[in-house]
């Protein structure tokens, strides 16, 4: 019995697409960042803690994401491959700036089978060389952002 072609080919791409949304297993999960105070701005230029200053995460901030945020100041390992790639602003919610401006990391859900809906979004910065100038939130995939900002000084924790 001879098998259509389309039917082996839609096989494989289901199989590529279920092990590309597989999370990276091997990454070594770092200690949580101490808690901290609401600092939370809409517009202007983005502000760091102080390396002496403990950072302050905005309420609005879910736990999961202090971990992404610690594992930006480090430059990674990141949990999903995706983490660390160019966000297009495709949407136009974010002001406008050149193809790679922004990057886009995944806060994970409790209980989601997969990436979920939450994303933090940096702006500005040289991966590896200074940290970003900009943070975005989002908990619903990009229809909405909500900026915050480090107190002052440096990058965060």
């Amino acid at each position: 019995m001879r098998r259509p072609v389309w039917l082996i080919a839609a096989i494989v791409l289901l199989g590529l697409w279920a092990w590309s949304q597989r999370t990276d297993r091997n990454a070594v999960p770092s200690p949580p960042p101490a808690p901290s105070e609401a600092v939370a701005v809409r517009d202007g230029a983005a502000r760091v803690p102080a390396p002496a200053e403990q950072a302050r995460y905005p309420a609005f901030l879910p736990r999961e994401a202090h971990d992404v945020l610690a594992r930006i100041a480090r430059g990674g390992p990141y949990a999903y491959r995706q983490d660390g790639g160019v966000f297009q602003n495709r949407e136009r919610r974010l002001p406008r700036q050149p193809r790679g401006y922004y990057r886009e990391y995944t806060v994970d859900t409790p209980g989601s089978d997969d990436r979920g809906a939450r994303r933090l979004i940096t702006g500005g910065g040289i991966a590896g060389e200074s940290p970003p100038v900009e943070y975005w939130y989002s908990d619903d995939h990009y229809r909405s952002f909500r900026r915050f900002a480090w107190p002052t000084g440096d990058a965060p924790p």
